[in-house]
């Protein structure tokens, strides 16, 4: 029950970061030098976030 909660708020993490990400390449100010820090910061988030979750907990 633990690993379904958790794949479930990951998906809606991840799909809210991502929404987030390219609401901001839709502007036409806004260039892609502009957003590419960003994509960073998330891609390291969503990684960090998995890792969280998933990875190999020794208890």
């Amino acid at each position: 029950m633990n690993k379904i909660t958790s794949i479930i708020g990951c998906a809606f993490c991840i799909a809210f970061l991502i929404g987030l990400a390219t609401t901001l390449t839709r502007s036409m100010m806004i260039g892609f030098k502009d957003v590419l820090p960003v994509y960073i910061l998330m891609g390291l988030v969503i990684v960090m976030m998995l890792y969280e979750a998933f990875g190999d907990k020794k208890k």
